[in-house]
């Protein structure tokens, strides 16, 4: 199956947040074609959650996984490192008290 590019999914997902009321920025435009993209969920509480897409080496299937989860400040020094070593990547933020992402949803979810 053929990838998405990382822009056009970038914006599907902030239009399927934008539905669900979910606060969403993109805080790092990266490459619109293949850039890797992270989502950082602040729970406005001192606490953030970096997610990354990953792919299983066995089956090749992808999901999201934890980057980093902690103290805000924590979090942002680890996708400061990330950014600066690809600059092609996509920083997604999302302000949401109970945390929601919504990337369990099918067509988000891989």
């Amino acid at each position: 199956m053929a990838r998405l590019a990382s822009g056009l999914w970038v914006a599907a997902y902030l239009a399927r947040l934008g539905q669900a009321a979910i606060p969403a920025y993109v805080t790092a435009r990266g490459d619109p074609g293949a850039g890797a993209v992270i989502v950082r969920i602040a729970t406005l509480d001192g606490r953030a959650q970096a997610l990354q897409r990953t792919t299983d080496p066995a089956s090749g299937a992808r999901r999201w996984t934890t980057l980093a989860e902690g103290a805000e400040a924590e979090v942002d020094a680890v996708l400061a490192r990330a950014r600066a070593r690809d600059p092609d990547l996509w920083l997604i933020e999302i302000e949401d008290r109970a945390g929601r992402t919504l990337l369990d949803e099918p067509g988000l979810d891989a």
